[in-house]
């Protein structure tokens, strides 16, 4: 049974929250995720573009930096790394390549661009579940394959929607490739 203590985690950080959990194991990518500690959970408030996590136990949120400007958005995360680690990162926006890119930078990217979600948590193809603070994947090749497998599952209205999404993250994508 999961337990959930809603209380204040701390001053520094009022919209922080803990969460007990038990030992979860990730046999996709082989690692063991060991969720005893406390998890973080951010409640997201009006000034985030983002909230979240995954099932390794990344948790954090996105705001807009102070010197963020419509030419050269900037943001900041902040939050606890898959080992509990706190960490924050400032993120350029225009520097982000959806073919080598972070999970982070991803839900950066996807809410500085405000890509349809279609009603759901994400814009994103499934496998993020098991990325780290640090780890990089091509999210083009995720979401071509997120296509096929939709189309091999006759679920053609998820394969457009994957389609539609791909298209905003490979023209960003094209303005790294030389």
């Amino acid at each position: 049974m999961t337990n959930i203590n809603f209380g204040l985690g701390g001053i520094s950080n009022p919209y922080n929250r803990t969460q007990n959990c038990r030992t979860q194991s990730n046999t996709q990518s082989g690692k063991v995720f060991n969720s005893t500690r406390p998890k973080q959970v951010y409640m997201k408030t009006d000034d985030m573009l983002y909230s979240g996590g995954n099932g390794t136990g990344l948790s954090f949120y996105i705001k807009y930096a102070d010197e963020s400007t419509e030419d050269n958005p900037v943001v900041v995360a902040k939050g606890v790394d898959e080992n509990g680690k706190e960490f924050e990162k400032k993120i350029a926006i225009n520097d982000i390549n959806p073919s080598c890119a972070s999970i982070v930078e991803m839900r950066a990217l996807e809410a500085h661009c405000n890509v349809d979600k279609g009603g759901g948590l994400t814009s994103l193809p499934k496998g993020t579940g098991n990325m780290g603070l640090n780890d990089r994947r091509n999210f083009i090749s995720m979401f071509e394959e997120a296509i096929q497998d939709m189309q091999t599952l006759a679920r053609y209205d998820l394969s457009q929607f994957y389609k539609r999404n791909m298209a905003i993250y490979e023209n960003i994508a094209r303005r790294f490739k030389i």
